[in-house]
């Protein structure tokens, strides 16, 4: 997987940065020559070897260690942890009885009942025959996945039986279904909110150490989706979510970070799922919060003692005690985190986005408003936005009738509107002007003409991986003339917002300066 795995890679410097802070020799172990943490001077030793369980072995017998952390690399060192407690190695922080019973689909569905915690309907199918009858008690769209799979890989939407039969065909050539590899299935949440938390525990007291508002609706990876602080929901989920949140780490007796995933449904707040390790946003929390998470992390799985770890590392005062929990200072700028694809080097690449991780980066646009953040980060990602020209619109079915009024304030900021047929007809029933241009299947000129000869300025694409042919030779189009483009409904809303307020003046300023 092309980048993956860098922001693991800097929990992993932070944390041989804080062993050294405790007077604590470090042994570092990766194989990926493209991270810091290969680099001769970040820790005491370096062994650049396979993470598998043969060389963790060896290396924990010739070095006789005194501790072991695997909860910064994500799930490749996680999954050793079972191994590495039978032969008793010393796992500091989480243990791994903790680390089960989250990874395991049956123990950590019990344990939300006895907490009565939320969460969507689910089950775990461990035969062909008994997936068709879990999708069918639960209801259509679900949303399905092989377990212990990194990044999302065959995870899919799936919106009624004859998407699950294909799905069922095609994923078994690459994986057995069967007791030892189950496929989950869980109750797809259509149109709900996303969050991300990241928390530190010492079993004691729980750090709330931000709670990020995902752009793009459930569905989308978390690692693809822009997310941002702080969140613009309602106090009452808030509190509802450090509450839930704390609850949970304390309950099954996390030492260190955890990251928990929800979604805002109806009004309601169910749990995604939880991993008793640093996540992806870390680093960006990090930096946007000025409190080295990584650290603190680390400083909490040797001491135990979240308090004091706090109080050695935020040295800009940014942390509070409130309502029960440790959590920072409601900034009071918006940070938000975009994540970078790398379409435009992998020739035949799709832009549109799903449940499994496409993305090999991520920036960050800081500023005093969303809309403002939002337009520093497309611009650092390369994917500028304009401010007037010609806008391509291509909407799939579902989406038609709420993107109407979306288009309605685009025209009324100065774009201009051009559609396919299905999008232009729905548009003139709104009553929302568009050119009606044609595919590429019926004719020329059409819009990969447009796009060739430099008249699309922005392209907005709601289609899905069922759209036909032309729709993704469209997209193809959009990635092969550098048309910056958005493909879900939320982030046009966000887009629109960026609109509005580009005309403000934002100070420019070194992030030290917003941290003040």
């Amino acid at each position: 997987r092309i980048g993956q795995g860098i922001e693991f890679d800097y929990c992993c410097v932070h944390a041989s940065f804080a062993l050294k802070d405790l007077n604590i020799k470090s042994v570092m172990l990766n194989c990926n020559p493209e991270t810091v943490s290969t680099d001769y001077d970040t820790s005491d030793t370096l062994y650049f070897e396979p993470i598998h369980f043969e060389c963790v072995k060896s290396i924990i017998q010739r070095e006789r260690v005194d501790g072991i952390i695997v909860h910064f690399g994500g799930q490749t060192p996680l999954k050793l942890a079972k191994d590495l407690a039978k032969m008793q190695a010393p796992i500091i922080g989480t243990p791994f009885k903790v680390i089960d019973i989250a990874e395991d689909r049956e123990k950590f569905s019990l344990f939300l009942k006895e907490l009565d915690i939320k969460q969507p309907k689910n089950g775990m199918a461990k035969s062909v025959d008994e997936a068709y009858s879990i999708a069918n008690v639960i209801g259509f769209p679900i949303i399905v996945r092989p377990s212990y799979v990194l990044g999302g890989q065959h995870m899919q939407i799936l919106e009624n039986i004859e998407e699950l039969r294909h799905y069922l065909e095609s994923v078994t050539h690459a994986l057995e279904i069967s007791p030892k590899n189950p496929l989950l299935i869980d109750k797809f949440l259509e149109k709900a909110v996303e969050l991300d938390v990241d928390a530190i525990c010492d079993k004691k007291e729980v750090y709330i150490a931000g709670i990020l508002q995902h752009i793009e609706e459930a569905g989308i990876h978390s690692g693809d989706s822009a997310c941002f602080i702080p969140s613009t929901l309602s106090p009452e989920i808030l509190d509802e979510i450090e509450r839930v949140s704390a609850k949970i780490a304390l309950h099954l007796g996390v030492v260190g970070l955890l990251n928990i995933q929800f979604a805002v449904y109806e009004n309601s707040l169910y749990l995604i799922e939880v991993n008793p390790r640093a996540s992806r946003t870390v680093p960006f929390l990090s930096k946007a919060l000025g409190v080295p998470l990584a650290k603190v992390a680390t400083r909490v799985m040797v001491l135990e003692d979240l308090k004091e770890a706090l109080k050695f590392y935020d040295k800009k005062n940014i942390v509070e005690y409130s309502k029960g929990v440790y959590k920072p200072k409601i900034p009071h700028f918006v940070a938000l985190k975009e994540a970078v694809f790398p379409f435009n080097k992998l020739y035949g690449s799709d832009l549109i986005l799903g449940p499994e991780m496409k993305s090999t980066g991520e920036v960050m646009g800081i500023a005093r408003s969303l809309g403002l953040a939002f337009f520093k980060a497309q611009t650092a990602c390369f994917n500028p936005i304009k401010s007037k020209g010609l806008i391509f619109v291509s909407i799939k079915d579902k989406d038609k009738e709420e993107v109407c009024v979306l288009m309605k304030r685009l025209v009324e900021l100065g774009f201009e509107l051009c559609t396919t047929e299905g999008t232009h007809k729905a548009l003139e029933k709104a009553g929302v002007k568009s050119l009606k241009v044609l595919k590429i299947s019926e004719g020329r000129p059409n819009i990969m003409d447009l796009m060739m000869n430099g008249e699309i300025s922005m392209a907005i694409n709601t289609s899905d991986h069922k759209s036909q042919d032309d729709a993704k030779l469209i997209r193809a189009s959009v990635l092969k003339n550098h048309v910056s483009y958005f493909t879900t409904l939320s982030a046009i809303e966000v887009l629109l917002l960026a609109l509005e307020e580009s005309s403000q003046k934002d100070e420019l300023l070194a992030l030290q300066d917003y941290l003040k």
